[in-house]
């Protein structure tokens, strides 16, 4: 089970540091990086299913939360947010 749980967070730190645009390898990929570790088992699956999703939809969640309305991911991406220093405040003015 370990090793298992082990190749999936190798894997899930792959797919978030090869998303497809620089901007999102480095959003996705640093906060990846930082807290796959401390995942439980069903958390680590919802991470998963969070990397499934397009880069522009992500991308658009990320810049602005209100876009995202109320899902599975709210606290993943509120949680990226604040790993990365994005104001909440300030999304969406320019």
């Amino acid at each position: 089970m370990t090793q298992d749980a082990d190749v999936r967070r190798k894997r899930a730190i792959y797919r978030a540091n090869h998303r497809g645009t620089k901007e999102m390898d480095v959003l996705v990929g640093r906060y990846t990086e930082a807290k796959i570790a401390g995942l439980s088992d069903e958390q680590l699956q919802r991470y998963e299913r969070l990397l499934e999703m397009a880069d522009p939809t992500l991308q658009s969640w990320i810049f602005d939360p209100a876009l995202m309305g109320s899902n599975e991911f709210a606290d993943l991406v509120h949680d990226m947010r604040d790993f990365h220093g994005l104001d909440s405040t300030t999304s969406g003015k320019a």
